[in-house]
């Protein structure tokens, strides 16, 4: 048996302020690292020791990550860190206040834009400087692989030819295996991990720094699944 443990960063600081992140880079707030705490605590508690974590390339997910493996003692494990586990990239709504973004465009549309599968919000200029081809962490990629918006549609188009191609050979090395990462790209995995459809996959939410425990046997069938904060 296998285990893949899918970690959401704790509460980041844009979170506590509610604004939309995306791939903007934000750390934890003060709750957000108590989150990652108790993380590392309840796997502790489960008996469950990682032996390499995948995170993206943003702080709030490397600091959750090495945060919950600190407390199990395991910061010694490979840690491998790649963008296309990135969160969604929220295009020209970056940085604006989910609130005052609801008032202007109306409640409905902005729920199309958070939560349909396929509906993109408005994209950036290339010449913006929230676009990532400005942000130094990426300047080795090719410009066209840097979204400008994203759907959940976009973010599981990148996030699954990486779990084919790295991640779920990994599981062969490494038999407890944690992604630290963050709510779309986890949902991008869940979907694919638990083959739920397109309208399905709207209503999942996944909790800041709760592990959620993936049991897989051998072909990477889902055998058990269940939350560590209330065993779910």
């Amino acid at each position: 048996m296998k285990r893949l443990i899918l970690l959401r960063h704790g509460q980041s600081i844009w979170n506590l302020e509610n604004r939309f992140t995306g791939w903007h880079d934000v750390d934890l707030s003060d709750k957000g690292r108590e989150e990652a705490t108790e993380a590392g605590r309840l796997m502790d508690s489960a008996g469950l020791a990682p032996d390499a974590v995948y995170t993206s390339v943003l702080t709030r997910a490397i600091r959750t990550g090495f945060m919950s493996l600190d407390v199990l003692g395991r910061l010694w494990i490979p840690m491998i860190k790649d963008w296309r586990l990135n969160e969604r990239h929220y295009g020209a709504l970056t940085g604006l206040d989910k609130a005052e973004t609801a008032a202007e465009y109306g409640d409905e549309q902005v729920h199309v834009w958070r939560r349909s599968f396929a509906t993109p919000p408005p994209a950036l200029d290339d010449g913006d400087q929230r676009h990532p081809r400005h942000d130094p962490r990426y300047a080795g990629l090719d410009p066209a692989l840097l979204p400008a918006t994203e759907s959940l549609k976009d973010t599981l188009a990148r996030v699954l030819p990486y779990w084919e191609s790295d991640i779920a050979p990994a599981l062969t090395r490494y038999p407890t295996l944690l992604i630290a990462a963050h709510g779309n790209s986890l949902r991008a995995l869940v979907k694919h991990l638990e083959g739920l459809s397109d309208e399905a996959i709207t209503g999942v939410e996944i909790a800041t720094g709760d592990p959620l425990v993936y049991e897989l046997d051998d072909r990477l069938a889902v055998s058990a699944k269940y939350s560590l904060r209330d065993g779910r």
